[in-house]
């Protein structure tokens, strides 16, 4: 695990923190839709991303989802870290958006990190900034931006998380990330094909061109 640990977060950590990490953490990896956290659950151990994406989710109260923002490699989740800190219940879901590694840190440690390394307590401070901006973000495009400029700008940012561009996604699970329908999607999509952005396929979207 010291190894991944150096390769991701070398330029970062301290040398005596990665060596902690690696005597601590839990060296894991989850396939493709893996259900790492669930709302309501008491949160153990925080993730530190090594390959891979991990899309965090929030729920109304009807049980509709929608996509808040994604994890990268060398990234943590604020929510996490709070819930951790706070030993409170999740009020995030955080899924696997494709297969990835991470190190699960247990809670006990992050407290005696914050004071004992520089480097932990700039992470986690730039991990709340971050994750801040994004929800921001989010915030201003159900507040701002039409669907179609949500879906591009989703499309766009799932492009650039699994630097791939066959989105292998649903209508119907695009819709639930967006909180919208089904139709609505279908319709915005084929609306996107006939401008030669995408392509539709049966289990997947190829992305041609989103300029």
């Amino acid at each position: 695990m010291i190894k991944e640990l150096q390769d991701r977060y070398g330029h970062q950590f301290e040398d005596d923190l990665l060596q902690e990490i690696d005597q601590v953490g839990t060296f894991e990896e989850v396939p493709e839709d893996f259900m790492l956290m669930d709302i309501g659950m008491y949160i153990k151990a925080m993730p530190l991303l090594v390959s891979g994406a991990i899309k965090i989710l929030r729920e109304d109260s009807e049980g509709d989802e929608l996509l808040l923002y994604f994890l990268e490699p060398g990234d943590t989740c604020a929510m996490t870290l709070a819930c951790c800190m706070g030993q409170t219940k999740s009020e995030i879901r955080a899924i696997a958006e494709m297969n990835t590694k991470l190190i699960m840190v247990p809670v006990q440690n992050m407290d005696e990190w914050m004071t004992k390394y520089r480097s932990w307590r700039s992470f986690v401070l730039d991990s709340y900034h971050t994750r801040l901006n994004e929800m921001l973000q989010t915030i201003d495009s159900i507040a701002f931006l039409n669907m179609d400029q949500r879906l591009l700008k989703y499309l766009v940012e799932k492009v650039r998380v699994t630097d791939s561009n066959i989105i292998h996604n649903t209508h119907q699970q695009v819709a639930y990330d967006l909180h919208t329908s089904r139709v609505v999607i279908s319709r915005l999509l084929k609306k996107l094909e006939n401008l030669g952005k995408i392509e539709l396929h049966r289990n997947h979207i190829k992305v041609i061109s989103l300029a």
